[in-house]
């Protein structure tokens, strides 16, 4: 893999999808349909997927592409690939909360290493570089010429005075459970991968998501993170979460910078 053209080719086309979505969620009313497992759709997700996918089926014909919104690559198998959710948090986005993103990532042996999650309401961006090392980009989120970069790290915690983030759309009793094996000195609440991010950047030490997700969901953040020195691991028995699994359907995750102290489930 070309991977100087693919993080030039992530970032374009995310900032593509990014200016379409935004023009949509401009609009006074728009569509939402929902999809057969009763999850919202709107025209937003459709038309930056068609950006993301047209763009990377171009520039890696020969690679594979799984996307959300797409069911036919949902069928495709392998441990290589590329993977994308073009409008993660649909649902902020319907009630206009900006909390949602748009993500892109390479899967290599099963695990993420290359991705981009674009926040375009929050005006945040954060990829991989060719190297693997992880970035947020600050505007003016030119699309032929990446702006300035500050390179990200996770937090050095402090286990008596934790910072928590945890899902705005899918907290249940299950997940405050967990974070109550925990000395918690404050607990953010934040939509889609942007809880990734968070820990990446070293706002967030521990973000465990006790709840149903998909492998386009979480690749993404999870390449970034991972790029940051953190790491996503099974809620269940600490193994590595990997990709490329049946369904491309993840198990509970704790996403987290190395130095927490990580409770059993």
């Amino acid at each position: 893999m070309d991977y100087e053209k693919l993080t030039r080719v992530m970032r374009t086309l995310a900032l593509e999808a990014g200016d379409k979505i935004m023009e949509i969620y401009g609009q006074d009313d728009f569509d939402v349909k929902s999809k057969s497992d009763d999850s919202p759709v709107t025209a937003a997700d459709e038309a930056a997927d068609k950006i993301i996918s047209d763009g990377l089926r171009t520039a890696f014909p020969d690679v594979m592409l799984v996307t959300e919104e797409q069911s036919a690559t949902h069928k495709t198998s392998g441990d290589t690939f590329l993977i994308v959710d073009p409008l993660d948090g649909t649902k902020e986005f319907i009630h206009r909360r900006g909390d949602f993103t748009v993500n892109i990532a390479l899967v290599e042996g099963g695990l993420p290493t290359r991705g981009v999650v674009y926040a375009p309401a929050k005006n945040r961006m954060f990829f991989t570089d060719a190297a693997g090392t992880s970035v947020e980009e600050t505007g003016p989120f030119d699309k032929e010429n990446v702006g300035p970069t500050t390179v990200i790290g996770v937090s050095e915690p402090d286990n008596s005075a934790l910072m928590v983030v945890a899902s705005k759309s899918h907290r249940d009793q299950a997940t405050d459970d967990y974070i109550g094996k925990y000395a918690v000195k404050d607990m953010k609440s934040a939509g889609s991968s942007l809880k990734f991010c968070l820990v990446a950047t070293g706002e967030a030490d521990l973000y465990p998501r006790v709840g149903r997700t998909m492998e386009w969901d979480t690749a993404a953040g999870h390449a970034v993170l991972k790029g940051a020195g953190g790491d996503v691991i099974r809620f269940e028995d600490h193994s590595p979460l990997t990709y490329g699994k049946a369904d491309y359907a993840n198990p509970f995750f704790i996403a987290y910078a190395p130095g927490v102290d990580l409770k059993k489930s």
